[in-house]
């Protein structure tokens, strides 16, 4: 049941994306950036709708009110492609530091231009980070809000923290609070995986680190707020889900922070 519930949902997840963005084109490409983030952030809204329905995954956001008006560095953990579009609905006008290369696809390239992101240009870093901090502060400036992913990819489940220090360094030079974001969606939505199991993705939107701090301490704060938040979430999740089928990274953090052994079943 689990495997047909999850080819259902990742064939419409597919056609949502195609149709919505056939059918919103005109309006997305001719409106003002910000009125022109309804297009996404309603095919998001529409994602968590289907996720429920057809795989019975929930949602379940908390902290909304850390969330700080104008511009500001928002540092999800991630764990799956689910965590890369989930909260552009509760941010106002959000934008990614990404690869140039996915500027050239067709139709979801001129998506992703008409937000002006901040395209990477591979090369000497010396030569490129320079460039990148100018474009960003400029969006920043606006009262735009950067997402960063702070371990830099995809980490699964349990696994050990592994934070890159490139958002200590943004984090200085831009002068702006981060709001770290806590979940373990890996749990339901696991990387490299097709398969979607039920249950319910908790997300929380941690108290904003106000800029200042040095990046050693602002490394610490960051990685001790988040990973405290997940790790609560990873047993609450393992705990109220026994049917749920969990990685050995998972079981072993799990009887890490509990002393016990879950009763879920390894995939």
């Amino acid at each position: 049941m689990i495997a047909f519930r999850s080819t259902i949902f990742n064939i419409l997840f597919y056609l949502n994306l195609i149709i919505q963005m056939i059918i919103f084109s005109p309006f997305y490409f001719l409106a003002p950036q910000k009125t022109a983030w309804n297009v996404p952030k309603n095919w998001v809204r529409s994602n968590h709708w289907l996720l429920e329905k057809v795989v019975g995954t929930k949602l379940v956001v908390e902290g909304l009110e850390n969330i700080p008006e104008g511009g500001y560095i928002i540092a999800p953990k991630h764990q799956s492609f689910w965590d890369a579009y989930a909260l552009l609905p509760y941010l106002d006008n959000p934008f990614y530091i990404l690869k140039r290369e996915l500027l050239w696809i067709p139709l979801f390239g001129w998506y992703i231009a008409k937000m002006d992101m901040v395209p990477v240009n591979r090369g000497s870093k010396a030569k490129v980070m320079p460039v990148v901090m100018s474009r960003t502060k400029k969006q920043m400036a606006a009262g735009r809000q950067l997402i960063i992913y702070p371990e830099g990819t995809r980490k699964p489940a349990g696994a050990k923290a592994a934070y890159k220090f490139g958002i200590g360094k943004i984090y200085s030079e831009l002068d702006v609070p981060v709001v770290p974001v806590a979940m373990v969606p890996g749990l339901f939505w696991p990387r490299r995986k097709f398969l979607r199991y039920p249950g319910t993705i908790k997300v929380r939107f941690l108290p904003a680190i106000q800029p200042g701090l040095g990046s050693d301490t602002f490394m610490k704060t960051l990685v001790r707020e988040t990973e405290t938040a997940c790790d609560e979430f990873l047993v609450e999740a393992i705990r109220d889900n026994p049917d749920l089928p969990i990685s050995d990274l998972a079981r072993n953090r799990f009887e890490e922070l509990t002393g016990s052994v879950p009763s879920n079943d390894s995939i």
